[in-house]
């Protein structure tokens, strides 16, 4: 639970409103109040307040902490935990799902469940099982890694995030700060030659600051898995390909769709009905939730990927000068006069939000 920690540990506010539980500053490193933003050539514009370029505020987490007080008062609840323990295999009978083969400590046995919900991360083996999920392709993954610095000197509540083909192609570096000069420092990036591990180490080169933790992993950017749902099982979070197809994000997004997937479940078992006629019920009301966000992201995201570092620095210097707050219909219309291979962007940025 937590660890390895395959998160940059930053998540918003509207994660703790869907849990209806107080954040705690026993996981709670630093509250962010926005981000400053850099493009190649290092000009850089903040963003701060709530939804400005669709910014929400939030927190950077302990990962490890909080994942294991959401286990302690899970438990508390009634549920039974099972550390140490992975699941092999699906039992099903006359094509429905019935529980799960599972393995702890060398020890196979059966654990017979009425419905299964299958959250285990990115190559997520339960679901294909199931017949829900094909492997991924690798431009589906952006490959990440992230270090845990010490000696970082940032601002403790606004996130960093760099942009730019030297510094991660086809993805952004961020720099997530938890308080104390300690801060994550991690990028993803996407059909490049080299490794993610690879542009993390390039770039920290330049900061005087000593890692003490590393991790590295990969996560889905290409969307929703098809299908996220059959009789008697339901796939939630990284495994459902519910992450945010821009910034990688996948906390708020699995909180909502997990939290619906327990509802769902008690509902199926309450009426005795696990088919998948009414787990389909599961899947119609997340993407009700958070479907539309998922597909404006992934449009978006494939603007970016046409964008050259020249772009990115013409926008910055545009943004740097203009209150996001204040700024005119009129003046993003004389900006993309001289630049109007960027109106999709910019229109779907601001004016939509006018």
């Amino acid at each position: 639970m937590g660890t390895p920690v395959q998160c940059g540990e930053a998540t918003t506010t509207d994660t703790f409103k869907t849990l209806e539980m107080k954040p705690s500053e026993k996981y709670l490193c630093t509250e962010l109040k926005g981000a400053d933003i850099y493009a190649p050539n290092d000009t850089h514009f903040r963003v701060s307040g709530e939804n400005v370029y669709k910014f929400k505020e939030g927190y950077v987490l302990e990962r490890k902490i909080f994942d294991k007080e959401l286990a302690i008062e899970s438990a508390k609840a009634g549920t039974d935990i099972m550390v140490k323990t992975t699941v092999k295999d699906l039992i099903k009978r006359d094509g429905q799902v019935c529980g799960v083969v599972a393995k702890h400590l060398g020890k196979t046995f059966e654990i017979k469940a009425d419905i299964v919900i299958a959250a285990d991360g990115l190559e997520s083996t339960t679901a294909r099982i199931a017949g829900l999920k094909n492997v991924n392709k690798v431009g589906d993954i952006g490959s990440c890694a992230q270090y845990e610095m010490v000696g970082i000197d940032t601002d403790p509540n606004y996130m960093q995030l760099h942009f730019g083909k030297h510094i991660a192609p086809g993805g952004f570096l961020w720099i997530f700060p938890k308080g104390n000069g300690v801060a994550n420092v991690g990028l993803g990036v996407r059909n490049t030659k080299e490794t993610a591990y690879h542009y993390l180490n390039t770039f920290i080169k330049k900061l005087k600051a000593t890692p003490v933790e590393l991790n590295i992993g990969g996560v889905p950017i290409s969307g929703p898995i098809d299908k996220t749902f059959s009789s008697g099982i339901m796939v939630v979070g990284d495994a459902a390909g519910q992450t945010d197809p821009i910034t990688g994000a996948g906390i708020e997004n699995t909180v909502t769709c997990a939290r619906i997937a327990g509802e769902v479940a008690v509902d199926s078992i309450e009426n005795g009905d696990t088919s998948s006629s009414f787990l389909k019920r599961y899947e119609d009301l997340w993407r009700l939730a958070i479907g539309n966000n998922i597909e404006n992201s992934l449009r978006y995201r494939k603007i970016f990927d046409k964008l050259t570092d020249n772009d990115f620095n013409i926008l910055a210097e545009f943004l740097k000068n203009n209150d996001p707050n204040s700024i005119s219909k009129l003046s993003i219309l004389k900006f993309l006069k001289n630049n109007p291979h960027l109106i999709t962007l910019l229109l779907g940025i601001f004016i939509q939000k006018t």
